[in-house]
This record gives structure tokens, sequence and C-alpha cells, in this order.
């Protein structure tokens, strides 16, 4: 039975970090953005967020959000979350969900502890930005 089941691989679906300038904070601060870079629109994307590690030598973790677009349009992005100062230096994981055709995908994305850095950045697809790449 799980061999007839068809999992569709996500491609030109990317979650990054995004350096800009914050008014509350009066500073930079990294976002996190999901970018389409496909010709179609996503349907019902959910993103589930979360960050973990280890800090002085004790396992840490953040509590767990959950984002839900309904449409994100063709190659756009829509912002998912702040990525605060204190958990950059965590595992940081986005867990993407999204119907496209009529099929569901499913992919998640990790900014690696200490990765989301300006010395890291490259030029991101569709928002003509520099930013991190999640893996």
């Amino acid at each position: 039975m799980k061999k007839d089941i068809i999992i569709p691989k996500s491609e030109g679906v990317h979650v990054v970090a995004i350096q800009e300038w914050n008014d509350d904070f009066m500073e930079k601060t990294w976002y996190a953005y999901l970018i389409n870079e496909t010709e179609y629109k996503l349907e019902m994307a959910i993103v589930v967020s979360r960050a973990y590690g280890i800090i002085n030598g004790e396992e840490r973790k953040t509590g767990t959000f959950r984002h839900a677009f309904n449409e994100v349009e063709a190659n756009s992005s829509v912002k998912i979350e702040l990525l605060e100062n204190n958990v950059l230096q965590l595992n940081n994981e986005f867990m993407l969900t999204y119907f496209l055709d009529g099929k569901l995908y499913d992919k998640k994305f990790t900014f690696r502890s200490n990765t989301i850095n300006e010395k890291a950045t490259v030029e991101l697809p569709v928002v003509n930005q520099r930013g991190i790449l999640a893996n």
C-alpha cells in the first residue's frame, strides 16, 4: 500500500531569511519569508515553525508557531515571522504544507544554528534582495 502513495516533490518554493529595518526595535532584524518562485498559485499554505538546539550545554527549544496563508500568488513572497536574535543560535525549522494543482505538497526547511548572518547572504529569487536560503 505504501508504494501506491505518490508524494510529489516540492520545487520552486523556498523559506528564506531577510534582514530588514524594524521601527519597533530601531535596528535591523531578520524575518522569515515564504517565496513562491513557480508560475502557479499555492493554496492553503501552512507553515509550522520552531527552534531547537543546545546553548551553553543546555538543551533549548521554543514554542511552536503556526501560520496560514489562503493563497500565495505565483512569483511572489509573504512574510512569515520575525526571527528574534536569541533564536538565531538555534536550529530554526519550518514545515511547509500546501496545495498546488489539487495535489498536497510537504517540505521541511531548516536554518542551522548560527547560519543566519550578513556574511552568508546570497541574491534571492523573486524578491530581488539578499538573504539566506533555508536548506
